[in-house]
Order: C-alpha cells, then sequence, then structure tokens
C-alpha cells in the first residue's frame, strides 16, 4: 500500500484508534487538528483533548482552532498538502476550501448507519430509540451534515451494550475500516454510494435533560436511556438535591399500578410510566460507582419516597 500524508481532525478519544492505525500501516501524520483544551475535573484545570495527548505522545504538530473562519487557519492547512484528511468526530465546521485541500479528499468514519442518525451522539441516540443493529459508515465528506456518498459501511448487532462498550466496538471497527478504506481508494477499486434520501435521522447533541430520568416514561424507555448513557455521562435522578447516577439497572413490564417515581420497596425499585426500574449500580457526587445495596446503606431512600 502507498504511504500516505495525512491530516487526522478529532477531538475525543474514539479516534484514537483509528490514528494509531492509519500510522501503524504505514501513513504519515503531518498534523492533528482537535478542539481546544476545555476545563475538566473538579478544579476545572484545561485539559488538552485525547488527540490532542496523542499528537504530543508522537511528536505529531497539533492545532487546536475554534473555527475556519480565520484565513490563516485555512493557509494553515491547504499548505500541509495532505493526500487525505480523515475526520472523526471532530466537531467543527469544515468549509469547502479545507474539504477540498486533500488529494483524496476529507474522509469521515461516522459511528452509524448513515443516513440514520447523522449528528453528534449517534451511538447514544440508537441505544435510546432501541435499535438492534447500527455500524460504521466510512464517508467522503461534503458541505452538509452527515450527508456525502458512502465509500464502504459496516453493521453490527448492538446486543446488550451499554454506551461505553458500544463505543469502544465500534471505535475499533471503525480502525480497521480506515485502512481498509484508504487502501482501496489508493488502488481506485471503491465506488460512491449517495446516500438515501429516505430513512434519515438526526443524532441530536446530549443535553442534560437527555440525562434526567422521567418517571412517567415507560421502564423499557428509561432502561434503554441508562444504558446509552452509561457509564458516561449518566442517567440520573434528583434525590434531595443530589444527583444520583444510574449506571446500571433492571427493569420489569409488570402491569402493577404504580405512581411514577415512587419507591416501591428497601430495594430502591421505582414505578415508572409502566413497569419498574430498580438501579442496580449508583454514583453518587464525588464519589465511586457502587452496588445499589451498598450506597443504601449510607443514604437509605425509604419506600413511599416520591421522587420527583
Amino acid at each position: 500500500m502507498t504511504p500516505l500524508k495525512f491530516v487526522f481532525m478529532g477531538t475525543p478519544g474514539f479516534g484514537l484508534p483509528a490514528f494509531n492505525a492509519l500510522i501503524h500501516a504505514g501513513h504519515a501524520p503531518l498534523c492533528v487538528y482537535s478542539q481546544p483544551p476545555r476545563p475538566a475535573g473538579r478544579q476545572r484545570t484545561l485539559r488538552n483533548s485525547p488527540m490532542i495527548e496523542a499528537a504530543n505522545s508522537r511528536n505529531v504538530q497539533s492545532r487546536t482552532p475554534t473555527n475556519f473562519k480565520d484565513g490563516r487557519e485555512i493557509q494553515s492547512i491547504v499548505a500541509l498538502a495532505p493526500d487525505v484528511t480523515v475526520v472523526v468526530a471532530y466537531g467543527l465546521i469544515l468549509p469547502k476550501i479545507v474539504l477540498e485541500a486533500p488529494r483524496l479528499g476529507c474522509i469521515n468514519i461516522h459511528a452509524s448507519l448513515l443516513p440514520r442518525w447523522r449528528g453528534a451522539a449517534p451511538i447514544q441516540r440508537a441505544i435510546m430509540a432501541g435499535d438492534k443493529i447500527t455500524g460504521i459508515t466510512i464517508m467522503r465528506m461534503d458541505e452538509g451534515l452527515d450527508t456525502g456518498p458512502i465509500l464502504a459501511q459496516r453493521e453490527i448487532d448492538i446486543g446488550s451494550d451499554d454506551g461505553g462498550k458500544l463505543h469502544d466496538r465500534l471505535s475499533k471497527l471503525g480502525a480497521e475500516m480506515i485502512v481498509e478504506t484508504l487502501a482501496n481508494m489508493e488502488a481506485d477499486a471503491l465506488s460512491q454510494i449517495p446516500q438515501s434520501k429516505s430513512g434519515a435521522t438526526y443524532a441530536s447533541r446530549l443535553t442534560s435533560e437527555d440525562e434526567r430520568l422521567s418517571w412517567s416514561r415507560s421502564a423499557k424507555e428509561l432502561g434503554a436511556q441508562v444504558r446509552a448513557l452509561s457509564p458516561h455521562p449518566g442517567a440520573y435522578f434528583m434525590f434531595e438535591g443530589e444527583r444520583w447516577k444510574v449506571l446500571t439497572a433492571l427493569i420489569e413490564e409488570t402491569k402493577m399500578k404504580t405512581k411514577p417515581g415512587r419507591v416501591i420497596d428497601d430495594e430502591l425499585t421505582i414505578g415508572c410510566g409502566t413497569g419498574t426500574l430498580r438501579p442496580s449500580k449508583i454514583q453518587r457526587p464525588g464519589r465511586k460507582s457502587m452496588p445499589t445495596a451498598d450506597v443504601l446503606r449510607g443514604a437509605s431512600i425509604p419506600p413511599g419516597t416520591q421522587l420527583s
């Protein structure tokens, strides 16, 4: 395979396997682009993204522009003259001149079976919606939001995965597929398939409202919400002004009539719109996650408590 000079654009750790796989395959990184450092931890100190840390560890040049409205940033990336730019969960809009700068274009690794779940949170949205399958799409980027033609696509079963496990499986799959895709592109052995105009859905960015458990919903829906958001950012409920994250839970689709949000036993079984949900692992603010039984020894929520 012909070694390619590539620019890598990504921010979270989802892109790390792909970045490492490209280098292992013999391709040469010119620069890593990532979003600027963000406050993190209890002290809110600025912290580099995982992709910048990876670039630093390999002595690869890196840049962290806030956008590409500055002509100097555009000139910088054009001057690199990459063969290809690989984009993985970068989080910034790329103008046409940046998309067209590489000889082979900008290639995106997206964690869904496009056109389903375009947007920022495809992994979590797929689980929350009860999807049975998902996958990785490698596409050539255009000026739309995840609308470019498909170069490669592979599906996997979601099974009982939570958001963290599915994230890791898809990240690994994306790394395998991008190496294969670039080899096929160089060999002129790829066809571009336009995305279907039907079946498109949008995976909007997660908000605090997405994380809060609304007890009027069914236990099945809340169970999917817990799985999708575990281990991070975590679904939660409020108790005495404190946010309790539910990382795993048992659900029962019982027909028993229980007021939504009512705690019905000393194991923290909670009534839902239909059915019940019993948290099995909980994390309170500033503490490690623990089995619910251990948490309740130090902070009891008695039967009959009405959670908001």
